[in-house]
């Protein structure tokens, strides 16, 4: 193989294996020289590629983790199940992902080969994520779509559909895409009302990017201040719940409004949910908590644990029949589960 560059990608996609590598065997895959070997390992240690050397008969190479992360070969199959695995993840805000997943999907999809792109959405589309329900689901090629616009960065088009139901088409300057573990929103500047807005993202469609590039505005202040600023003045209400576990301990939801407290953490906040849905979402956290306001709230928390311990409570015996008590039923004979 004479063709230097393509020696050592092929060269680099066999190191990228978890095992180690005889230079031998890989001067016999490659149809080069060991000394040919030798002086392409360099090469790649040149461009940041932590390659380790072995002595020894049973010595060899092998790539191992470094200070900084190279650029990955991927084959057609990893490439799939990393763009699936990104998108399944993307279409909600769960907490971990958020951002990094929608920026690493868009550069993965930018360089998808068509063939792959369409595999991509026909898994997609077969498969079904069971979640948590704690906000609506999300089209990750919408995000992935608006993300390419703010990495560009290029203004952005798109459909949109306001609280009460009013439709307008919309002409932006993206500027930031913002989870708030239960919603995305983009922060971005609106050309036709000559101002800064927030979009929720599950109100978006037809997003496409023009073309036009533009010099990215100063934002008046941080892009998750701006979204909680915009959240305050909505119709929301300040909840306050205290929780039995230190701050650290709490989810990232709620983590950013929790004040240690001597027994645990006390958490205000303003949401914009049901009061029965917040108190589901707070059940859901696993943790014991006990809501001190407001009172709304707190009468959805109570009706919330009555239900479930009704639901919890055994149910009453049946009497006993007037020949001595029930017989308990045989085994149940059949070919499915039961």
């Amino acid at each position: 193989m004479n063709d230097t560059p393509a020696r050592l990608l092929t060269l680099l996609s066999l190191l990228q294996t978890p095992r180690e590598w005889p230079g031998s065997e890989l001067a016999e895959r490659l149809g080069v020289s060991a000394r040919t070997i030798r002086r392409d390992i360099e090469r790649l240690r040149d461009l940041g590629y932590p390659v380790e050397a072995t002595l020894g008969a049973v010595g060899g190479y092998r790539l191992v983790a470094g200070a900084a992360m190279p650029p990955l070969l991927l084959d057609d199959e990893e490439a799939v199940a990393i763009a699936v695995g990104l998108r399944a993840g993307a279409g909600h805000a769960i907490e971990g992902v958020e951002e990094a997943s929608v920026r690493a999907l868009a550069k993965l999809e930018q360089v998808l080969p068509a063939r792959l792109r369409h595999r991509v959405g026909a898994l997609q589309s077969a498969t079904v994520a069971v979640t948590r329900g704690d906000g609506p689901s999300v089209d990750p090629r919408t995000l992935t779509a608006m993300a390419a616009a703010v990495a560009g960065p290029e203004r952005l088009r798109f459909a949109y559909r306001a609280r009460d139901g009013a439709d307008s088409r919309r002409l932006v300057e993206p500027y930031r895409l913002v989870s708030t573990g239960s919603r995305w929103y983009l922060v971005a500047f609106d050309l036709e009302r000559e101002d800064w807005r927030t979009f929720r993202v599950d109100r978006v469609s037809e997003p496409f990017a023009t073309g036009a590039r533009f010099a990215p505005r100063p934002m008046p202040m941080d892009a998750a201040e701006f979204v909680r600023r915009g959240l305050r003045g909505g119709e929301t209400y300040p909840a306050d719940v205290s929780f039995a576990v230190p701050p650290q301990e709490l989810p990232g939801w709620l983590r950013e409004w929790a004040v240690a407290e001597e027994r645990g953490a006390r958490v205000r906040f303003e949401s914009g949910d049901a009061p029965e849905w917040l108190a589901v979402r707070m059940a859901l956290t696993g943790l014991e908590f006990t809501v001190r306001g407001p009172e709304f709230l707190v009468r959805a928390a109570a009706t919330l644990a009555t239900r479930l311990a009704g639901a919890s409570s055994p149910p009453e015996p049946e009497p006993a029949g007037p020949t001595g008590p029930a017989q308990e039923p045989g085994p149940v004979q059949g070919h499915g589960p039961v």
